[in-house]
């Protein structure tokens, strides 16, 4: 068969929020599949065992078909490439690490030309997985050789570059898990967990309740000792000095065996422990002098050491280390020992994911300094039988959360406190941590600011720890919050469509200011914050919408959408309080996303209504067939308005569950829920500022729902509709 041409990649759009497809950030790809429309997979002389010889994995895939195997199934049966690229651009990111299970790919208008879109959590890793996937396929049709393993680590690469850590993306997991938003605000690990004013923002595991003078603290070793000795908590005798000689000199004053170590380094490096002679004294004052501004030398405290996490005052886990060691044969070099019973640990490896750290004898100078202190170097052979120690500290990763003496985490907690962190690693040694320091002769050594989490995320011994939990509950405790006020959100409202939106928008948006809320607005007339208009141009987009969301002044926001910022963005929210429909308008402009057919708006508009939180509601303009059918799709209550009180689908609704609407009834504007009924007040009055302008009865109606579903009081509602001044104010800063 000849050689088949490449599948064109049309368009990649990366949409960031809520969209046609899903709730969350997916890559959108327009493919050509030219001469390949007329090949299904089943017609590709060994494509399929090429496939899965490559991607065993496939197997995993569901598929259409609902179970395992499905897609193999599809596979044989038959299916378009577009289809098959789908998955496999899944099942790499998937092998990278950043599991994936959401895709799909359908047909255009265009014979050939599919949209494939699959779940992507970060741009830069999806778009490097869709070209490996895209380069994999074309080998696999044209039975041309392919590297599988390198395409996968150019895009595990890619997860390690762009995507957040270990400790920072299991905070993120767990407060997703309790619906809490986040935002990422730069390319490392700055997040924002929650919207607006009820934000909290993360640094890996420290948080903006984390003290900048306590992490000043920490981070001078000889202080945190001052400081915890005077509250009693148990510390080793030490002193900074300022050479290797004054290091000989104050080991010999505390007291051999002793430790070296920076006063101000962290993640033990350059710390080395049970010093005895002099020259491995003065050898490792070398090795601790460059981690830090000054060295301290300490009394050694036999035992294991330990790491607790203390969360919010709290120890949430605790994790042991063990000397590492290896077993000479006789036969073996000490490096090539090191490789073979060591570094071949599947637990070993360079990146964050792995919980024990490869031993590089080349550069790990700690390494170096312990094996001369027995007389070796990484070219000698040890003994047959003969133990060589190679680490005694640093390989903190065996879970013992369940064997800690109630003193222990006492004082761990109380080390904390003093030092003044909310999240502290608190590293101790003691011989066993199931008793209390004093008796066993214990002590905690260091308090770290900032700890890593790996080890009790992933130990290499015993249970995972729900450490992301623990920290999302200390930002966000379960307590302070409540059905009507969600942990992490602020009063939300959407609002799309094409008839009136800016107004209602506006509108809502004054209602929400006079309520008591610090009010953001996006809007197609602007960006407000409050009463002020800080832009003067187009802000209905995601750009100006996350700007309110990031803002820690927002303690509302109205953002107004449309159809084009659906499709080419998706919503800048996951979530909101109310969304509004008005309208199913502007279908002849959205050719370019291949949206030609009224029908498909109902697809694109339901958007708005699919991310009504179960506590919110969803305002529709029940005037419009295809607008008000969007009502079963809402978690949360419906509203619905119209200026005619008769329309059947409202009597159906007010009927139904004691629903609620906003109509017009005798020229008044009437709050419904079921049969009970609430003048507002008549269109005459109801008119917008000092010049009594009369605004858009339906947009009226629409703003009216909005604010209702709000819980603003209708006496509200109504005073400030008569005070809304529909005239914009000029942008702050600029003349009037």
């Amino acid at each position: 068969m000849a050689k088949l041409n490449d599948i064109q990649l049309l368009r990649i759009n990366y949409l960031r929020g809520p969209n046609i497809w899903t709730y969350r950030p997916v890559l959108e790809v327009w493919l050509d599949l030219g001469e390949l429309e007329d090949y299904p997979s089943n017609t590709l002389p060994g494509f399929n065992s090429r496939l899965t010889a490559w991607l065993p994995a496939l197997i995993e895939h569901h598929c259409g078909v609902g179970e395992r195997g499905g897609f193999l199934q599809r596979l044989e049966e038959g299916t378009w490439c577009g289809h098959v690229l789908e998955h496999i651009v899944i099942e790499l990111l998937n092998l990278a690490g950043m599991p994936t299970g959401f895709g799909q790919t359908r047909s255009t208008s265009q014979r050939g030309v599919y949209r494939m879109v699959f779940r992507a959590r970060d741009e830069s890793v999806a778009r490097v997985a869709l070209a490996q996937g895209h380069a994999l396929i074309m080998a696999a049709i044209n039975d041309e050789p392919f590297d599988v393993q390198a395409a996968v680590a150019r895009v595990r690469t890619e997860v390690d570059d762009q995507y957040l850590g270990p400790s920072t993306a299991c905070i993120v997991t767990a407060a997703t898990d309790r619906g809490i938003p986040h935002i990422r605000l730069n390319d490392g690990n700055l997040v924002q967990l929650g919207y607006g004013a009820s934000q909290r923002r993360i640094w890996t595991a420290e948080t903006e309740f984390t003290s900048a003078i306590a992490e000043g603290i920490a981070s001078d070793k000889d202080l945190t000792k001052t400081l915890l000795k005077s509250c009693g908590v148990p510390i080793p005798e030490g002193q900074v000095v300022n050479s290797p000689e004054e290091a000989w000199e104050a080991a010999q004053d505390i007291g051999l065996p002793v430790v070296v170590k920076p006063s101000d380094g962290n993640h033990g490096r350059g710390v080395t422990l049970d010093l005895r002679k002099k020259e491995d004294i003065e050898a490792a004052y070398h090795v601790a002098y460059p981690e830090g501004s000054d060295v301290m030398v300490e009394r050694f405290i036999p035992g294991d050491e330990h790491r607790l996490l203390v969360v919010g005052g709290k120890v949430v886990a605790a994790a042991r280390g063990e000397v590492v060691t290896i077993t000479g044969n006789g036969r073996n070099t000490v490096k090539e020992l090191i490789d073979t019973q060591l570094n071949s640990d599947p637990r070993r490896g360079y990146e964050e994911e792995y919980p024990l750290e490869i031993i590089d004898l080349a550069t790990d100078t700690k390494v170096q300094l312990e094996l001369k202190r027995q007389d070796l170097e990484a070219d000698s052979v040890p003994a047959a039988g003969r133990q060589v120690v190679v680490q005694r500290n640093g390989n903190v990763a065996v879970d013992c959360t369940d064997d800690v003496h109630p003193e222990v985490a006492y004082i761990a907690q109380l080390a904390a406190k003093v030092v003044g962190l909310d999240i502290a690693g608190i590293d101790l040694v003691a011989r066993d941590i199931g008793k209390p320091l004093h008796a066993q002769g214990g002590a905690i050594v260091e308090v770290n600011a900032g700890p890593g989490l790996l080890m009790h995320l992933k130990p290499a011994e015993g249970a995972p720890r729900p450490v992301g939990q623990a920290i999302a509950e200390h930002l966000f405790p379960s307590e302070d919050g409540d059905a009507a006020a969600p942990a992490g959100r602020i009063p939300l409202v959407g609002v799309a469509g094409t008839r009136g939106t800016a107004t209602i928008a506006r509108v809502v948006a004054w209602l929400m200011h006079l309520g008591g809320y610090h009010t953001g607005l996006a809007c197609r007339e602007g960006l407000f914050l409050d009463r002020r208009r800080v832009e003067s141009t187009d802000c209905a987009h995601w750009e100006a919408a996350h700007r309110l969301l990031m803002n820690k002044m927002v303690q509302a926001a109205v953002i107004e959408s449309d159809a084009r910022t659906i499709l080419r963005d998706g919503l800048a929210y996951d979530r909101c309080q109310v969304g509004v429909v008005t309208d199913m308008d502007g279908v002849e402009a959205l050719a370019e996303f291949d949206v030609h057919e009224q029908d498909q708006m109902t697809k694109v508009m339901r958007t708005q209504v699919d991310v009504v939180l179960s506590e919110g509601a969803a305002v529709l303009n029940a005037a419009i067939p295809q607008v008000a059918d969007l009502a079963p799709l809402s978690d949360g209550a419906v509203v619905l308005y119209a200026q005619d009180a008769n329309l059947p689908v409202i009597v159906e609704h007010r009927a139904k569950d004691n629903g609620r609407a906003v109509v017009v009834k005798n020229g008044r504007v009437v709050l419904a829920t079921g049969s009970a009924e609430h003048v507002l007040g008549s269109l005459a009055d109801l008119t917008f500022g000092r010049n009594a302008v009369v605004p858009d009865t339906e947009a009226l109606l629409a703003a009216i729902g909005a604010a209702w579903a709000l819980d603003i009081a209708p006496d509200l509602i109504g005073a400030g509709i008569k005070t809304f001044e529909p005239d914009l104010p000029a942008p702050a800063g600029l003349p009037t």
